[in-house]
């Protein structure tokens, strides 16, 4: 019995996407290094190459009939406001004096080991903090992606062994998801 329909998996197309989008880009700019291309030029030639296989591929996937399915984990379970204290007041510090003796170096010294502990937890906060935000900003870029895709191989029964109209759907796709970034490098440049 054979399948309806393919499927591809989107986690998948999503991590290929972005080694590509890396490899094209570094690509470029190494290349463009050489030929004394500049920032714009190079930016011009990895859209290019970036839209051509991004149309290569929505073509040869609605041509074929494909579909894609989420395989990304799902985190339902995770719930805010239980790691951190709501307390929104910072504790007072006393204000300490020892003078300028022994007593004084002493305290100096563990003074300045307490803010180095301090400074090391503050680190690991912020660390923990860059590391959150970078995983929430690959899972929203996911699913934008995912979105998009879904979108677009919605598509694919219409188009299924129809070249010409897998083409157009192709072309439309293609300019809409890459066109506005070509029209931002051109504004800005």
């Amino acid at each position: 019995m054979k399948a309806k329909q393919t499927y591809l998996k989107g986690k998948s197309v999503f991590i290929v996407s972005l080694l590509v989008i890396g490899v094209t880009t570094s690509s470029v700019y190494l290349s463009g290094t050489s030929d004394n291309r500049s920032l714009t030029a190079n930016l011009y030639w990895s859209l290019g190459i970036v839209a051509t296989a991004l149309f290569l591929f929505i073509t040869t996937g609605l041509y074929l009939g494909v579909g894609v399915i989420n395989d990304f984990p799902a985190f339902r379970s995770f719930k805010t406001g239980e790691f951190l204290a709501n307390s929104g007041t910072i504790p007072e510090l006393p204000d300490v004096e020892a003078g300028d003796g022994l007593a004084g170096v002493v305290l100096a010294i563990l003074w300045w080991l307490g803010m180095t502990i301090l400074c090391i937890i503050l680190l690991l906060v912020v660390e923990a903090v860059f590391w959150f935000a970078l995983f929430v900003l690959v899972a929203m870029l996911y699913w934008v992606f995912f979105r998009a895709l879904k979108f677009v191989f919605s598509k694919s029964p219409r188009t299924k062994n129809k070249f010409a109209v897998s083409l157009l759907y192709a072309l439309a796709y293609t300019i809409l998801y890459t066109g506005w970034i070509f029209g931002v490098v051109y504004v800005s440049a």
